[in-house]
């Protein structure tokens, strides 16, 4: 796929993601319950909802390319993948910090091509802030009413490293192991894909995850952090990739650039 395609679909999956958190945000004004999935996960109205109005654009962007969406999986509905290209969608990751009114929360949308994420969208409706990247040197970050502007992950600071850990789901045990002996110059906790927006934009680190997590839950902070220089892998060194037969991801390390070198010069590309 070429960079003016990627352009225009990565366009065109920020302004679903802006649809997708204004609806989020309806349900956030008023009082909201939330349900258990069959693997206990909490849904609400407002993560079905955003997901209808995100899946039925991205099949038409892209027509026959899969798109795997959280909660199409749930109710058992997800589409076989047949190529190397599908999109991925969580559309209210962070239901926990959602009903917990922090505003944490995200709308995800990524493109995987060859296992790896070639543009992702996180937007935090709440917080009216946006990451989006398509590629080295694309990342880019959207504050209120402000233009896009380019982000860079980060060479690690002499002086230690900012590692930031989930909000909702962390393991403190885990993460004090992991960190043992490492030069730490502060901790940050993020609920969501934010996460990764924190790393990409050089306001963190490390964001080593020991627990379960799925692929829509990763995805699109992955293309972006990708995207401002970063890079990720599984907790033993190797590549992280997607397409995996049931969606789960294995621990990883997100991390900001381990060298000074030009691929984090960042193009708006909007």
């Amino acid at each position: 796929m070429t960079d003016a395609t990627n352009e225009t679909l990565l366009s065109e999956a920020i302004e679903l993601a802006l649809r997708a958190g204004a609806v989020i945000l309806d349900y956030y004004a008023k009082e909201t319950t939330a349900r258990a999935k069959a693997d206990r996960s909490p849904v609400t109205d407002a993560d079905e909802a955003a997901e209808a109005v995100i899946v039925p654009v991205l099949r038409t962007l892209l027509p026959g390319v899969p798109v795997i969406a959280e909660e199409a999986v749930a109710r058992g509905g997800a589409p076989e993948i047949t190529g190397g290209r599908f999109w991925l969608v969580d559309p209210l990751d962070g239901t926990r910090e959602f009903l917990n009114r922090n505003g944490e929360f995200t709308v995800n949308i990524a493109l995987v091509e060859n296992s790896i994420p070639v543009l992702g969208v996180v937007h935090a409706p709440a917080l009216d802030l946006t990451f989006a990247g398509r590629g080295p040197g694309t990342a880019v970050r959207k504050k209120s009413a402000a233009k896009f502007e380019p982000i860079v992950a980060r060479l690690p600071p002499k002086d230690g490293v900012v590692v930031v850990a989930s909000r909702s789901h962390g393991d403190p045990a885990a993460l004090d192991k992991f960190l043992a002996g490492k030069k730490v110059a502060g901790m940050r906790e993020a609920g969501s894909a934010l996460k990764f927006g924190l790393v990409a934009s050089g306001d963190a680190d490390l964001y080593p995850r020991f627990g379960r997590t799925m692929e829509w839950d990763t995805a699109a902070g992955h293309a972006v952090l990708l995207a401002a220089g970063g890079s990720m892998e599984t907790l033993d060194g190797k590549p992280f990739l997607y397409g995996k037969p049931d969606f789960a991801n294995p621990g990883f390390l997100a991390h900001g650039r381990a060298s000074d070198n030009p691929r984090g010069r960042a193009d708006p590309g909007r």
